[in-house]
């Protein structure tokens, strides 16, 4: 085998490895510093994390994706909607970048970006979702939303309620 070839394949398995290890990372119990009522939501999109505030000093931590450069966003808002595999029409912006993109994606669909569950969020277009490319957590990757891994909505789903205030910060 060619040092080529071998460099390649090498490269190739290093960035499935990591790939695989980002897409079973699970919440974790750590330490949190902030003045935050217990059960706020906290994205700290600098660290493409989100945090649910359990008390003074704890909170679960998740690995998300968030909005990439230009489609970040920062703020309080509340979650107005809890959904299980909702389907997805896309927002104009994303319409207008991807005009071939259907109107509508089915809950439960491969394609739909949402994933098995979605918290939408008071006064946007944005919402807390799953995904089904569980490669894309961990970066800068959507117009805004906050993408997470299906187990990880799916557990922070069971935690919430509508009407949980989340706190987005850069």
């Amino acid at each position: 085998m060619s040092m080529r070839i071998a460099v390649a394949l090498a490269a190739t398995i290093g960035a499935a490895a990591l790939m695989s290890q980002a897409a079973e990372a699970r919440p974790e119990m750590v330490g949190v510093h902030g003045d935050y009522t217990p059960g706020t939501i906290v994205v700290k999109t600098n660290e493409r994390r989100l945090y649910l505030i359990l008390d003074s000093g704890h909170a679960m931590r998740y690995p998300v994706g968030v909005g990439k450069s230009g489609k970040q966003w920062a703020g309080t808002t509340q979650i107005d909607g809890k959904y299980r595999n909702p389907a997805w029409s896309p927002p104009r912006e994303v319409k207008h970048d991807k005009p071939n993109m259907p109107d509508v994606i089915p809950g439960g669909s491969p394609r739909n970006p949402m994933g098995v569950a979605a918290m939408t969020l008071a006064g946007g277009e944005y919402a807390i979702h799953g995904t089904n490319m569980p490669g894309s957590v961990g970066g800068f990757v959507s117009y805004g939303c906050i993408r997470m891994l299906n187990d990880d909505i799916t557990d922070l789903y069971q935690r919430v309620s509508v009407g949980t205030t989340v706190t987005v910060t850069r």
